[in-house]
């Protein structure tokens, strides 16, 4: 009874695309966040007949006969969409606009982000919510009265008298294939072989995004899609399930058939 086994894979993978969109919804208000979409491919068939396989009288058999055995997630692919803007007014909260990430040291790896929601340590160093290095490193001096940083990546301390205390050129990070980035968290991606290698660049030269002060990059998740999507799922996984108890009813009709 192949519809058993067939409607089993069904509802593996709608309960994988049923995490995909989960993910997705509590990521919704995760500033930077980029949404994921599942893709599945069909398994095996089973050739009964070939297609083009030839009858006696000569004749060839137009289709053939091939049963498909279910189906299985292929890829959970990140959509790196423009997500919308918020005005928030903080000068260490900066956005980019078009490509590119913010390239931040953890523990010692270079890892990249579009979370411009950027703070000062003790140290006064430029660092994420999570204490990540911003790259190149910035430390604001003391004195510093207004921290600036113009569309192209020149970010400037300045004191109280109007002068600057300290520059430095920020340069942003793009990748050949974005969507292979490894997500480890914390609103940080990973290099892979997938993804290519980095390119570094100055915001609003070449194909470089420019920098938006005082904004923020809000997720690009469309919760009313991702809702409809939930119930497209819901109504896959029932009806999925609906064949497997339709299977196991004709082997019970089966099974009770008497001489």
């Amino acid at each position: 009874m192949r519809a058993l086994w067939t409607g089993s894979t069904g509802m593996n993978s709608m309960q994988t695309n049923l995490d995909v969109i989960a993910n997705n919804l509590a990521n919704a208000k995760t500033t930077g966040f980029k949404r994921s979409r599942a893709d599945f491919e069909d398994l095996i068939y089973q050739t009964l007949r070939m297609p083009g396989t030839e009858n006696g009288d000569g004749s060839q058999v137009p289709t053939g006969m091939q049963i498909g055995l279910g189906s299985r997630p292929a890829a959970v692919y990140k959509i790196f969409t423009q997500g919308d803007y918020q005005n928030t007014g903080n000068e260490l909260d900066w956005a980019i606009e078009g490509r590119g990430f913010f390239k931040v040291l953890s523990n010692g790896e270079d890892y990249y982000t579009r979370a411009g929601a950027f703070k000062l340590d003790k140290d006064g160093y430029v660092v994420t919510s999570n204490g990540d290095r911003l790259q190149p490193e910035f430390s604001v001096p003391d004195g510093t009265v207004v921290i600036s940083i113009d569309p192209y990546g020149l970010l400037t301390a300045t004191g109280q008298d109007g002068t600057a205390l300290a520059t430095v050129q920020l340069t942003i990070t793009d990748f050949p294939n974005p969507a292979g980035l490894k997500s480890i968290g914390r609103n940080l991606f990973a290099e892979t072989e997938a993804s290519g290698a980095p390119t570094e660049g100055n915001p609003g030269t070449e194909n470089f995004g420019t920098i938006a002060q005082g904004f923020l990059e809000q997720s690009n998740v469309d919760v009313v899609q991702e809702m409809v999507d939930m119930i497209v799922t819901q109504r896959a996984y029932e009806l999925n399930s609906k064949t497997v108890q339709t299977a196991d009813e004709m082997m019970a009709i089966a099974n009770n058939l008497k001489r």
